[in-house]
């Protein structure tokens, strides 16, 4: 009987031979992300990186490829974020959905596509880029993704381009008969000055027992500012596997802020590489897990060169028995003298079976610099709750302030309010009695 490492493989070939009209360069690409793949297996909880984290239940199933599927518009409504005018793509089991698409009106330098289509109009336009970023020989997620992908989302800013509209790309599931597995792909590309927000959301139309495996490139040019924003929704029956990647150039400024609801296992990898001299770096997180969930967060700030700067702030709520993980590296590299470094990890108990394991990691080369780091991990304060409710508030009512006064760290941090304002609802709707 094959296993589903063999299964994954043979998708690949057969998914190869009718790929003839690919470039070279993509099929070697795909190639090599294969064979590596092949070589790392499925991780186990032996290897460090995934000491806390099982993924058994993802490996051990079969998933198939994820089928087209036909979806209203009136069913997407709700997985766009209201307040943002920019254009969307939306995604439906791994592949475009023009119906529940609007990329009309773009400014000149702005492109915003879906990746088949764009590699099949400009076969070599995207070589400089896609997959050079990711090292697959170490991931076998991105390799996987590497090597399966079908189709994903382009965005593409040219020099000196201002895009003040919130791009959105949505990544949807349905429902299948038999579990499914997608893997979705995001190139993200802003020239020098260039300026760009995009938001991405993995959500499901139903409650899918599916697998998302995405992965997200993104290069930010030198002086280009990116605004970058991860809504992880799923239902909490799925799997979602996430790798993130900046590439951040000379004196470039990239933000991410992650929000993490959803999927049964989950986990996130954001590795972000300060490139150039300058460079800075923001990454901040919000993850909440009840019942049986796990929620892995797994970030790496690679210092790389001098002058730069990097803050990270990760918050996490957990409820029932939901376990999470977060382990946050920072790597200064000899050259990177004068880097300025800060890592925080708050985690918020709301009973006595959740656990967070926790592991901030400074690897530190050089002699200049400012790094700290730290972790912490609490329940509710007994005297808050006491003196809310001393003045009338009740018991859930008060848990809720108190949660919500928790994550505003994270969300006060969000500059585009509507986005900000999602957050704040995707918590809400867990409160109150929720998260008990």
């Amino acid at each position: 009987m094959a296993t589903t490492t063999e299964t994954y493989l043979a998708t690949y070939e057969r998914a190869e031979a009718g790929r003839a009209d690919e470039p070279a360069w993509l099929r070697d690409l795909r190639r090599a992300a294969a064979g590596a793949f092949a070589k790392l297996g499925f991780p186990t909880t032996t290897q460090e990186e995934w000491r806390f984290t099982n993924v058994a239940p993802i490996a051990e199933t079969p998933f198939v490829t994820a089928p087209p599927a036909a979806v209203a518009p009136a069913a997407v409504s709700g997985f766009t974020i209201p307040g943002l005018a920019g254009p969307v793509l939306t995604f439906v089991n791994g592949r475009f959905a023009s119906r529940l698409s609007s990329v009309a009106g773009l400014a000149p330098g702005v492109t915003v596509a879906p990746l088949a289509g764009a590699i099949e109009a400009a076969p070599d336009g995207l070589r400089p880029h896609l997959g050079r970023h990711t090292d697959v020989t170490t991931r076998p997620f991105a390799a996987l993704n590497t090597a399966l992908f079908e189709d994903g989302a382009l965005i593409s800013i040219a020099d000196g381009v201002a895009v003040t509209d919130a791009i959105q790309v949505v990544f949807l599931s349905t429902v299948t008969p038999v579990p499914a597995a997608s893997h979705p792909r995001t190139l993200v590309v802003l020239g020098r000055n260039s300026q760009a927000r995009v938001v991405e959301t993995f959500a499901a139309i139903g409650p899918s027992r599916g697998f998302t495996n995405a992965v997200t490139e993104v290069v930010v040019g030198d002086g280009a500012v990116l605004d970058h924003y991860r809504v992880q929704r799923e239902p909490a029956s799925a799997f979602h596997i996430g790798h993130t990647q900046f590439q951040v150039g000379r004196s470039a400024s990239a933000s991410s802020h992650t929000m993490a609801i959803g999927g049964l296992i989950s986990r996130h990898d954001a590795v972000a590489v300060l490139a150039d001299e300058g460079a800075d770096c923001t990454l901040n997180g919000l993850y909440l897990a009840e019942g049986s969930q796990l929620v892995d967060t797994h970030t790496e700030i690679d210092h790389a060169t001098p002058h730069g700067t990097s803050h990270e702030l990760y918050k996490g709520i957990l409820a029932g028995k939901a376990r999470a993980v977060f382990n946050g590296r920072i790597r200064v590299r000899p050259d990177a003298q004068k880097t300025d470094a800060k890592q925080t990890n708050k985690t918020l108990l709301l009973s006595d079976e959740a656990q967070i394991h926790t592991k901030p990691q400074l690897e530190i080369f050089a002699n200049d610099v400012k790094c700290t780091h730290g972790a912490t991990v609490g329940q509710l304060s007994q005297d808050a709750l006491f003196y809310l409710r001393a003045r009338g508030i009740g018991l859930e009512d008060a848990r809720s302030l108190l949660i919500r006064a928790f994550a505003t760290d994270v969300t006060g941090r969000i500059g585009l309010e509507p986005v900000r304002a999602e957050f704040e609802r995707l918590l809400g709707a867990r409160l109150p009695g929720g998260l008990a």
